[in-house]
């Protein structure tokens, strides 16, 4: 039996090869690399095939898929949510994705994305607050204090310029881990113990829970005039964090229409509640912040462009560097035709 040729190895990055990635780049590095390629994919949205996830959703939680393609490459995400596992020790998100070539149809890369999500996610948040926060804001305010909300605080002081975050959760413990990890990042750190306390002062208020339930994370009167509101915990139908009259109040923001009405906050308000398009906002074809008293919501559920962008950052960062492993995963007979035979051969 033949070695397999170059033609059926497929680099593949680990978790393991993604945290050396990450540390040999930079956090923050990375972070403004993922920002950077999903505004200026975003900047081509007409390029690309545009579809809602396809989602299987049961009562713990949904399994995705989120496929996009410039006509270039295709890029596809499979991706969970499942808040219950924290609870057993597992992870809420896990997720793994895959670019092709379109010409071919080989795939050209195979990775993990528990922890590019989480990194794409933070980066597309601080990307929308670069174009919609107050200017000069330097405090926000972490509501949830997850698996998410480091990356998050990383991300706004790298893209926005932030120097203080205000910490609270309904579990102390995970204040107290997202604090202590923090240390060293040149951020202020405020644990706080409520959700009130934490939004004193900021200028940008950051709601990220998992629990799959409609939830009052922030009420109408804790919202006054002038904030930017980055809304990440609902992401799916049933699920979300804001009184609708914070809605009826703020500018929405959205990634796509057809599936933020569906999943988002604005799940919650009429088929027509108004909304503007992020990608029309980074080309100036429609406004963002327009004063000091507007409220801003971005209304995040994540787009399969982010996730595309996120995977054409890692196939050109392991260009030149031994962050990744070639696994032996397409079938490529010396005779296109003769699939029957590799294998009999391999007897």
């Amino acid at each position: 039996m033949t070695d397999p040729s170059e033609r059926a190895l497929v680099p593949f990055v680990s978790v393991e090869n993604m945290m050396r990635l990450v540390h040999e780049i930079g956090l923050e590095e990375m972070l403004r690399r993922l920002a950077g390629t999903i505004e200026a994919d975003f900047l081509r949205w007409e390029s690309f095939d545009k579809t809602p996830r396809v989602a299987s959703h049961s009562p713990l939680g949904v399994i995705e898929l989120m496929p996009t393609s410039d006509g270039e490459l295709y890029g596809f995400k499979y991706v969970n949510g499942h808040p219950r596992n924290t609870y057993t020790g597992l992870q809420t998100v896990t997720a793994f994705g895959l670019l092709a070539s379109v010409e071919t149809g080989y795939p050209v890369l195979l990775t993990e994305m528990t922890l590019l999500t989480a990194l794409r996610t933070a980066a597309m948040s601080a990307l929308a607050g670069k174009h919609l926060a107050p200017p000069g804001a330097t405090t926000m305010a972490m509501i949830g204090n997850g698996a998410q909300s480091e990356f998050q605080c990383r991300a706004f002081q790298a893209i926005c310029g932030i120097d203080t975050v205000r910490l609270w959760d309904k579990d102390p413990a995970a204040t107290e881990k997202c604090a202590r990890n923090l240390a060293g990042s040149e951020l202020t750190v405020v644990p706080c113990s409520s959700a009130e306390e934490a939004i004193e002062g900021a200028q940008i208020l950051t709601t990220c829970t998992a629990d799959k339930q409609y939830a009052t994370i922030l009420s109408d009167n804790m919202v006054g005039p002038g904030v930017h509101i980055n809304a990440i915990g609902g992401d799916c139908p049933g699920k979300t964090e804001l009184a609708p009259g914070i809605l009826n109040r703020a500018s929405v923001f959205v990634e796509y229409p057809p599936q933020t009405r569906v999943e988002g906050e604005i799940q919650q308000m009429a088929e027509d509640h108004p909304v503007a398009e992020l990608w029309e906002v980074f080309a100036g074809k429609a406004p963002g912040r327009r004063d000091a008293a507007q409220i801003t919501l971005f209304d995040s559920v994540g787009f399969a462009i982010e996730d595309f962008s996120a995977l054409k950052v890692i196939h050109d960062s392991i260009a030149g560097r031994a962050h990744y492993q070639l696994l032996d995963l397409l079938a490529d007979p010396d005779d296109p035709r003769d699939l029957y035979g590799m294998l009999n051969r391999a007897k």
